[in-house]
Parts: structure tokens; sequence; C-alpha cells
């Protein structure tokens, strides 16, 4: 698999219809605003960029913000403009943070979406930060937020199937909601560890439901979704970490999704977690247990 070959014909993205002119105005816009007045920028469960800037280059901003809808992960703050997005992503961070220890270290993040989680992890002083995912809208919103921020988090248009291939190993591979997006998680647990350096970790974030038994359920929709191939049981959950031969698991936590955490704002576009569950939010509206994600750090 040549990954240089793949990211070269996945520059190709940016030239579809409706990214185009995304493509052009971000482009556009970090040209023109290279030397922005930054006041200070603050990175904590709301990512606050602070600028001195007139009223006309504030719009301009709010108009670019806007027109990079849908926004899931976040949120973010530039001057008075709040980016409400659809998760409130810091109650994730705040579970997982203090099991981290990513300082000198070398991470990915692979579905990294927008970018937050990775400028949450700059809060840690790590080595390098890069992120996976297959997505050219949510690499826009990066390169937006990073024109104020100006980290060096490498942004790469690839999938956890590209993992293994990377001409690079991490020490820690964050993996947030995805596994259940994957047809063969196993599969997909041994593609994260070929990331790894010896003696690293996981942090893997996915659905889970209780019991006690060692099956999984396999929806055809699952909250309205397509893609959801299986959620299992902690238990077959560690036997799928067992077949993809990861030496131990550090239980970190688990937590029902809520309305607090996730939900519609102005910033998306469609449905969310109120539309996908019962009035009495006990069940999905496919009559499924409600989300329950578990937390775990799986070590190489």
């Amino acid at each position: 698999m040549n990954i240089n070959e793949i990211l070269k014909e996945r520059q190709k993205w940016f030239e579809w219809k409706n990214i185009k002119p995304l493509y052009e105005k971000i482009k556009h816009w970090k040209t023109k605003n290279g030397k922005l007045n930054i006041e200070n920028i603050k990175i904590n469960d709301v990512i606050e960029i602070t600028l001195n800037e007139n009223k006309e280059k504030q719009n301009e901003i709010e108009d670019i913000a806007k027109s990079l809808k849908p926004w899931r992960k976040g949120p973010f703050k530039i001057n008075d403009l709040f980016i409400d997005t659809e998760w409130r992503s810091f109650i994730k961070w705040n579970i997982i943070k203090p099991h981290l220890n990513l300082e000198g270290k070398d991470v990915l993040d692979v579905g990294c979406n927008n970018g937050y989680y990775m400028f949450r992890m700059l809060e840690m002083n790590p080595k390098s930060v890069t992120g996976f995912d297959p997505s050219a809208l949510f690499n826009l919103q990066f390169d937006f937020i990073n024109t104020f921020i100006k980290s060096d988090i490498e942004y790469k248009l690839l999938g956890v199937e590209h993992v293994p291939h990377y001409d690079k190993k991490f020490d820690t591979v964050f993996c947030l909601g995805v596994l259940y997006h994957r047809p063969d998680p196993v599969t997909m647990l041994k593609e994260l560890k070929a990331g790894l350096k010896p003696n690293s970790e996981v942090i893997l974030d996915t659905l889970i439901i209780e019991g006690e038994e060692e099956i999984a359920l396999c929806p055809i929709r699952y909250q309205k979704m397509k893609n959801v191939y299986f959620i299992p049981t902690l238990k077959a959950l560690y036997n799928w970490i067992e077949k993809a031969k990861f030496k131990d698991v550090e239980f970190i936590g688990k937590r029902y999704t809520d309305l607090n955490e996730q939900r519609k704002t102005d910033w998306i576009e469609g449905e969310s977690l109120n539309n996908f569950l019962t009035e009495d939010l006990t069940k999905t509206v496919e009559g499924y247990p409600p989300p329950l994600r578990v937390y775990l750090k799986l070590k190489n």
C-alpha cells in the first residue's frame, strides 16, 4: 500500500463540487490573514481564541465558520463567536485525561474529526500529534481553527486501514468512536496495534451493551445509523482485544450518552440524540438499549 499515492489522490477530494468553494475560501483566508492579531489562545473545555481585529474581520470569520457546518466536535470560541458544536467533547476528554501521559510522546488520533481532541492534547506537550480522518470537510474545519492556533499537528486524509502501512509508529494511538463503524472489529484492533511502538498504548472509546454474556448486538440500524456493525458486551469486547493480541487492558470508565453531551444546536444540520431515542430516552428508536460508551487503555 503506497500511502503517498493515496494522499496524493485524496487531494482531489478538495475539487468536489460541494467542497471546492469551501477549500478556496479557506485557502484565500489563510493567504490573506497570515498575520492575524492573536491576543490569546486558551486550550480548555472550550477552545478560546482571542483576536484584536476589526468588526469586518470578525464578520468574515463568522461567515467562514458557518459555511463549514455541520460542526460535530468542540466547542470553540473566537472572540464573541461561540461555535456550539453538537457534542460537548470535553465531557469525554475529561474522563480519559487523568489516565494520559503524552509528555514527549508521538501521538496519533484515528478518526480525529475537526481536531478538537488533538488541540486538547497540546496541553500535555507531546513530541508530535498526527490525525487521520478521511473527511475533506473535517480537514477544512481543522485548517480553519489551526489558522489561529498555528500548531504543528499533521492532518492526513487517511483511515484506520492505513495505520499499519504508515511510515511512523506511535507511543499513544487514540481511537474514539470508530470501532462500531467497522465490519471487522478484531482486524481493526490489530490495525491500531500495528501503529504502535513497543510497550505503547491505544486509548479506545466505543459503544457497548450491558450483559454478562460474551455476545454482540448486530443491528441493521442503530440510532438511525446504517453504518453500525457490532456493539458488544464488555466481556465480548475484551475477547476481541485478546484476539488482537494486546497484552493488557485498563478499564477507565463507562458512561451513557445524554442530552447534555450530545444535542442539536444551530451549528449542525439535521437530527441529534433526542431524535435517535424514544420520548422517555430509555431506548433507541429501533428499540435497542441507549448508547453506552466504555473507555479503555489497551497496552501493547
